[in-house]
């Protein structure tokens, strides 16, 4: 039986897929690491169109608009980032991280067919 997290991102990557297959340029975040209190797993998965439509989640809401904000410009560029949300940092009490958590979000650009 599939998790619900497993399920929820299967979902997402379905929508990646239809997103880029109707010609829409998509980015894909996914969390790839967390330390302490972190709101979702490593593997979590959000996927943003170059309008800031999104569907998923990174953070169960907490940094979503700085991660959507960032892959519009990670679709503008063509080039993945690496950003870093955390307690200590100054970023986190802007964006709502302020649970004691840190997470590491991977944006990358998905091209046609490449969903």
């Amino acid at each position: 039986m599939a998790t619900d997290t497993t399920t929820s991102n299967l979902d997402i990557l379905s929508t990646a897929e239809a997103w880029s297959a109707a010609g829409r340029k998509v980015a894909l975040a996914t969390v790839i690491e967390t330390w302490g209190s972190a709101p979702r797993p490593v593997g979590s998965h959000l996927v943003i169109d170059e309008e800031g439509n999104f569907e998923g989640s990174v953070s169960g809401g907490c940094v979503e608009g700085a991660v959507v904000s960032e892959a519009i410009d990670v679709i503008g560029s063509a080039k993945p980032v690496t950003l870093e949300f955390g307690v200590a940092d100054e970023t986190a009490w802007r964006v709502g991280l302020s649970c004691g958590g840190r997470i590491r979000v991977y944006v990358e650009p998905i091209s046609a067919g490449a969903a």
